[in-house]
């Protein structure tokens, strides 16, 4: 199978994520903000405990998403790399 083209694959952000039971919280917090279809979209990807990868089109709505949520879930940092995410 070939490689898709960079212009084919999707943009992503990396997010730095501070709270509380992350992995349980964030999957639930996108899910009731914007339902199941919109969480498949996100194209949610953990890449550490809390470091997340999503879709660049869907981070103003997973934002809003952590705002509404009780607990709280916090965005520390958002990098469109893995190594500017880290400095």
């Amino acid at each position: 199978m070939k490689a898709l083209k960079p212009s084919h694959k999707e943009d992503k952000r990396y997010l730095l994520l501070e709270g509380k039971q992350l992995k349980k919280n964030v999957p639930l917090a996108i899910k009731e903000f914007i339902g199941t279809l919109g969480l498949s979209e996100t194209v949610l990807i953990w890449i550490e405990e809390n470091i997340l990868s999503i879709n660049r089109k869907s981070l103003e709505k997973v934002r809003a998403a952590f705002l509404l949520w009780p607990e709280e879930i916090k965005i520390l940092k958002v990098s469109g790399t893995l190594k500017g995410l880290r400095k």
